[in-house]
């Protein structure tokens, strides 16, 4: 191989070493929105005001925000989902290393998701579907839906709410659907309406008093 050759060689390795280092950088900001395109790979994702948007088979580690909401394309990869005031929503076949968390906002899993950790929203509903969920969901004021096919390894527990919480005019729903699981207790600390469809399956019920129900939905409200 000749000097130029070797030269030649030599730039194009520190070059995509270069990319490779800056795929995984982290992202941060104060102030704006933070959009990871389909396919990258990023590091840590940390916006204090503004949205958090992760494409189509991306992967990111953390993604963190305050006030925003948090978006998730279909096929992508994250380590921990957290916003205080916003939704979190992520597409099909998610792998999440670790749990998801919002304060005011919803939080939903599409099909084929995979999460290692909990889910825990104080006021927003929870809904998952065809989902696999390590750990327990865990609220105090928002819906839960325990979609088709999902499996939930812990438990569902609502905390009596304390303090000046604005309280919704009727008391939460929550649904274990056609299919479903959930290995661990169910904890109620506060009234909530609970329909179980017959072909689920629970751990204990405590605090409530589940509704069986066998259609694709439960009886209307």
């Amino acid at each position: 191989m000749t000097r130029t050759q070797l030269s030649a060689c030599l730039s194009v390795l520190i070059a995509l070493s270069s990319t490779a280092a800056l795929a995984d950088d982290d992202v941060s900001k104060v102030n704006g929105s933070i959009t990871v395109e389909a396919g990258q790979r990023r590091g840590d994702v940390e916006t204090v005001n503004g949205s958090i948007r992760v494409g189509d088979n991306a992967a990111v580690q953390d993604a963190q925000t305050v006030n925003g909401s948090i978006n998730v394309g279909n096929g992508a990869q994250t380590g921990r989902l957290e916003t205080v005031n916003g939704s979190i929503r992520a597409g099909t076949k998610l792998t999440a290393s670790d749990g998801i968390e919002t304060v005011n906002g919803g939080v939903f899993v599409d099909r084929g998701g995979r999460v290692r950790g909990d889910v825990e929203t104080v006021n927003g509903s929870i809904g998952l579907v065809a989902t696999e969920l390590t750990g327990g969901i865990e609220t105090v004021n928002g819906d839960v839906t325990v979609g088709v096919d999902s499996h939930v390894a812990g438990g569902i527990k609502y905390t009596k709410p304390t303090g000046n919480f604005t309280f919704q005019k009727r008391d939460p729903i929550v649904i274990v659907g056609p299919n479903a699981r959930v290995d661990g207790p169910l904890v109620f600390e506060r009234p909530v309406k609970l329909y179980v469809h017959a072909s689920a399956k629970t751990g204990a019920i405590r605090g409530a008093t589940a509704i069986a129900f066998s259609g694709a939905t439960p009886p209307a409200q």
